[in-house]
């Protein structure tokens, strides 16, 4: 089992900036591939970045060149480094992380709860 747990959302202004975090309750970055995902209200809930187990990232076309995210493996944590924000970036942010083996096709998913983020003036 894993456990992840997000911080560093807030109110901000538009323009300024906001570090997510997500902690695992164990190493496994060498395994898994972690994402941040967002959801507005009325709104599915859409993927903003992804970083694969061997480090190469994706981002979704809307945060592209503002938001950046990385990995720090000796504290077992993920982070979303979000600049230049929005009114549209407002949304709840969940971390997730994600397994599918090779033998057997098992697939392990995990969510952590889910961190808000607001951009108003």
């Amino acid at each position: 089992q894993v456990q992840l747990v997000e911080s560093g959302g807030g109110l901000v202004q538009p323009g300024g900036s906001l570090r997510l975090s997500c902690a695992a309750s164990r190493s496994i970055f060498s395994t898994y591939t972690m994402g941040w995902y967002r959801q507005a209200p009325g709104k599915q809930r859409e993927l903003v970045a992804h970083i694969f187990n061997g480090g190469l990232t994706n981002y979704a076309d809307s945060v592209k060149g503002r938001f950046t995210i990385s990995r720090d493996n000796a504290k077992n944590t993920v982070y979303l480094q979000m600049n230049s924000l929005k009114p549209e970036d407002t949304a709840v942010y969940y971390c997730n992380a994600y397994w599918e083996t090779r033998i057997g096709s098992r697939i392990y998913n995990y969510w952590g709860q889910g961190t808000q983020v607001t951009v108003s003036s």
